[in-house]
């Protein structure tokens, strides 16, 4: 069935976009959707992802414009990253492939204001995160079967494929853990579709050296 929870959180992820068009990097872009996304809104993109025939997919889907996308093979944690360069830098669960702290070289890369926004995956770690898988299974299968519906009733399912899934993840309170001590200020927001929301802002007077 063609529910992506990936995708259903497009729209808040792109409430974290600072203002003003600027430079975005997208890291695991996949088959593209988030990268036309961000495009769209006016954003020059840079997508990554290591996975070569998902670059390929990606940049056979092109640009809705206004802003620009440019697609290349690329390990984020081996990707040499230029200091102060990107207005927003979006992660949509890709960082659980990679060591947590690659958050830092993604700190680094924004410009002073830009924002790092994760949608990520966690194993839940707490009375409340099992509470929270708990509501989200069936209400998961009724989305499911909404979307399914809507989907036939409209000609068909989206023909891109999914990019491949990692499934091993990290408890969510070494999450938690890890981005106060490596990214101070962020805010981390528990969503209901087995994903969390990790934002930070660069501060305005912290330059690039």
């Amino acid at each position: 069935m063609g529910f992506n929870h990936n995708d259903h959180y497009h729209p808040l992820l792109l409430d974290q976009l600072p203002p003003g068009p600027g430079v975005a990097l997208d890291v695991g872009c996949g088959s593209g959707r988030f990268a036309r996304r961000l495009a769209a809104t006016g954003m020059h993109v840079e997508a990554i992802d290591r996975s070569g025939p998902m670059i390929d997919l990606a940049g056979a889907a092109g640009s809705p414009g206004p802003g620009t996308i440019s697609y290349r093979q690329a390990d984020v944690a081996a990707e040499k990253l230029p200091e102060g360069a990107y207005d927003f830098i979006s992660c949509l669960a890709s960082l659980h492939h990679v060591p947590f702290d690659t958050v830092t070289r993604l700190r680094d890369a924004l410009v002073p204001g830009g924002v790092l926004a994760v949608l990520g995956l966690g194993r839940p770690s707490t009375p409340a995160d099992y509470a929270r898988a708990l509501v989200a299974s069936p209400v998961n299968a009724l989305a499911r079967v909404v979307v399914y519906a809507g989907d036939r009733l409209n000609g068909g399912v989206d023909p891109l494929p999914a990019a491949p899934v990692h499934e091993t993840f990290p408890p969510m309170n070494r999450i938690r853990r890890d981005a106060a001590r490596l990214l101070p200020g962020s805010k981390i927001r528990n969503l209901l579709f087995y994903r969390y929301l990790l934002v930070y802002r660069r501060p305005e007077d912290d330059h690039p050296m």
